[in-house]
């Protein structure tokens, strides 16, 4: 049977964003060997390559930074930048305002959020922000991503970077052991860091393991920690 040019087309239009996907898990996987594929709609492989929150915790962590920024955003105006970063429903707070005032209204707003636990709130009260000033945050934040790909025992998805004023930020639920390398590596990962702050969630290296060892269906119905 023969396919005229636009129907041929079409057929590729609809295959591009399948074959952009199978693209991407393919580069995901070599470039860290240890990620889990799915096999049947079952994941095959270790915890410790992947998010270590369970699939509810992250779709509560998405709610909270939409409803924060929004939220912070009719605080601020055109007065202030907040960057609401949420992981395991502990949120950090990151960009100017105006005054403490506003800082502090800022925090309050978000701390209402339903299911935040806690609040960083690292708001400084100076002027906006530069988008130079930004893309170079964004430019760090990958620097640090790679950094940790290269290392040795950590995942780059168990790990959230956050990059504001050239501070970088670690969140993640990690054992004290990959928090001190995570850490070192970051702050080695480019030249106009000017600090690293630690904001993790630590587990013990028996609880890594007990993760590790369960199946991907029981992660799923532990209770966020």
């Amino acid at each position: 049977m023969k396919v005229g040019a636009r129907s041929f087309d079409t057929l590729i239009s609809v295959r591009r964003p399948l074959l952009a996907a199978l693209l991407a898990t393919s580069a995901a996987i070599s470039v860290q060997g240890c990620l889990p594929l799915m096999v049947g709609g079952t994941v095959m492989g270790s915890v410790a390559a992947t998010d270590r929150r369970t699939i509810g915790a992250q779709a509560d962590d998405a709610a909270i930074v939409l409803k924060g920024e929004g939220r912070a955003s009719k605080i601020t105006g055109e007065l202030g930048r907040v960057a609401v970063t949420s992981f395991n429903h502990r949120v950090l707070l990151t960009g100017e305002v105006k005054d403490d005032k506003m800082k502090a209204e800022v925090e309050q707003q978000i701390v209402t959020i339903d299911g935040v636990k806690s609040v960083e709130n690292d708001l400084v009260v100076a002027p906006v922000s530069s988008m130079g000033a930004r893309s170079n945050d964004a430019l760090i934040t990958g620097k640090v991503k790679a950094a940790i790909i290269d290392t040795k025992d950590l995942y780059v998805n168990a790990f959230k970077v956050q990059t504001d004023r050239g501070v970088v930020y670690l969140m993640g639920r990690v054992t004290q052991r990959e928090g001190k390398l995570a850490a070192e590596v970051a702050r080695n990962a480019a030249s106009k860091i000017k600090k690293v702050v630690k904001l993790f969630e630590y587990i013990s290296e028996e609880d890594l393991k007990e993760l590790s060892a369960k199946p991907a269906s029981e992660q799923q119905k532990d209770t966020a920690r």
